[in-house]
């Protein structure tokens, strides 16, 4: 009597059972299946929002962070042949970010420092200054010199909360910092890894939607950041020649002051180069040079290099939208979520041209959903070109 063998799995018929749920109708699902798949959604969503809010303040930090890693890889696979070592050649290549950063930061502070003790040693000579500047003024001939007076000292007293106020920065910069620092180690040492993760978890079915999706954001991310970086130096070089041209005190303060001030909304190089075109109106009695640090800062920093040279660079490096949509993409975006418009702003619009050509493509993602729904589902049905889907449509 021959004793049957147990039955060993099925790996077709699991891929058939697996093939009819992917592509079963709603109206094929049970009600116990409907309701788990409403709970899971639901679910799903109240995570993604809970960790979109945890992470809100520091989400441009780790966005800059993969941004940065992406930008400096070449330099990352050049150490790692060099050392070896994987998480050697990570913190060389930070260090070449972070070094110049803090130096610069380090720089500025001291020197800022030095010029409010100077204020705060000689207010009334500066406070009489200005008010006899002020009195050759139209309108100001019988400017009182108490206000003047009361205004030095604020200035002054400046100084007394700079340290304060260096500290609460300090600790909001150290979390978005360390953020950005662990993100860009993470995306050095683990990159491959985590793209391939990322596309195993797309269906095949949307993998043309995915592909879009992808080359989309990775354009416009690179394309704004590329511009936002080369239009900040840019505009501070100009401000650090105007200083230097019209010996400006803290011209490298100054031009460091406007790279960092020119990424947040609203203000930007003009809260630098107006204060220097007073500056050098009361203090130096110089007019001309005054009204030449207002028309160079004005005409080619801010109408010609914010409004006009950023959006063309960023849609140029991007190939993925025209000067106008990163026009508005950057302006809209900037305006409606702050700082972190700036890489917002043109990823939303860069998502919305990705769905757009996706879904009217010719060969569309929606016709995926038929491949296996023949009888039998280990023969997929064959893809569609999009010349033979419009010849079709």
């Amino acid at each position: 009597m021959t004793i049957p063998s147990p039955a060993l799995p099925d790996d077709r018929g699991d891929r058939r059972r697996n093939d009819r749920r992917t592509n079963q109708r709603v109206a094929d699902l049970s009600l116990p299946e409907l309701r788990r798949i409403l709970l899971t959604s639901l679910l799903a969503a109240l995570v993604v929002a809970a960790f979109l809010w945890m992470v809100r303040e520091v989400l441009i930090a780790g966005i800059l962070g993969v941004v940065i890693s992406a930008y400096l890889r070449p330099l990352y696979l050049r150490l790692h042949k060099a050392t070896g070592k994987p998480s050697r050649a990570a913190l060389y290549t930070l260090a070449v970010v972070i070094i110049p950063i803090i130096a610069s930061l380090v720089y500025s502070y001291m020197e800022v420092l030095n010029v409010v003790q100077y204020l705060s040693a000689h207010q009334r000579e500066v406070a009489d200054q200005i008010t006899a500047s002020l009195r050759k003024l139209v309108f100001l001939e019988n400017m009182d010199g108490e206000a003047v007076r009361n205004w030095v000292v604020k200035a002054a007293g400046f100084g007394v909360a700079l340290p304060a106020l260096f500290q609460a920065a300090v600790v909001e910069f150290s979390v978005a910092a360390t953020i950005f620092l662990f993100t860009a180690f993470y995306i050095f040492t683990h990159g491959d890894e985590v793209a391939d993760w990322v596309r195993s978890k797309v269906p095949p079915r949307y993998a043309e939607l995915s592909s879009s999706l992808e080359s989309n954001v990775r354009g416009v991310l690179y394309g704004a950041i590329y511009s936002t970086l080369v239009t900040q130096t840019a505009k501070s070089v100009v401000i650090l020649l105007l200083c230097l041209l019209f010996k400006v005190p803290l011209a490298a303060v100054l031009a460091i002051l406007s790279f960092i001030i020119g990424f947040f909304p609203i203000v930007g190089s003009w809260s630098v180069y107006v204060p220097v075109a007073a500056w050098l109106l009361v203090f130096r009695g110089a007019p001309i040079a005054a009204g030449v640090m207002l028309a160079v800062g004005f005409g080619l920093n801010t109408i010609f290099i914010s409004t006009f040279l950023r959006p063309k660079l960023a849609a140029e490096r991007s190939r993925v939208l025209d000067f106008y949509w990163m026009f508005v993409g950057l302006v809209c975006g900037v305006y409606t979520f702050g700082l972190a418009g700036i890489l917002l702003g043109p990823i939303l619009i860069g998502l919305l041209k990705a769905v757009v050509d996706t879904v009217t493509a010719g060969s569309s993602w929606r016709l995926l959903d038929r491949e296996g729904s023949d009888d039998d589902p280990d023969t997929p049905a064959p893809r569609v070109s999009s010349g033979g889907a419009r010849g079709a449509a």
